[in-house]
């Protein structure tokens, strides 16, 4: 029987597979708080767990004080790469990082569904800090 933990990693490999330039996932609790990452070590995982969260709460408080509504994901784009930032619910987030290639429209389009199976996933899945 697979573990919730697994099936995360293998849902952020078929993520990091799927689109091109993609090199880091993470997963984390709304709070930044580090569920599970599939990274390349570059980055460190709950510092960039951290990272997207606060990049999602300020988009979020933008959006709120500019009255443009709810919001689904940011980009940030870097001269050597992106973050882009996703929420899944109200629970959780996910922090992509791409290097210069990132096919971005490949990476919204397979988000939808990713979000999705991340988001039952979560809710059914034990979802503590890793190394709780």
């Amino acid at each position: 029987m697979t573990t919730r933990n697994a099936q995360l990693a293998t849902e952020m490999r078929e993520l990091r597979d799927r689109v091109v330039g993609v090199t880091d996932v993470v997963v984390a609790s709304v709070d930044g708080l580090l569920i599970t990452a599939e990274t390349d070590d570059v980055a460190d995982p709950e510092c960039l767990a951290a990272l997207t969260a606060a990049t999602l709460s300020i988009a979020r408080r933008a959006g709120s004080i500019t009255s443009k509504g709810m919001l689904h994901h940011t980009v940030s784009r870097y001269t050597d790469g992106y973050l882009v930032a996703h929420a899944v619910g109200d629970m959780a987030l996910i922090g992509v990082l791409g290097d210069t290639g990132l096919d971005i429209g490949r990476l919204h389009a397979e988000t939808q569904a990713f979000l999705q199976r991340l988001s039952t996933l979560l809710t059914s899945a034990d979802t503590r800090p890793a190394g709780s």
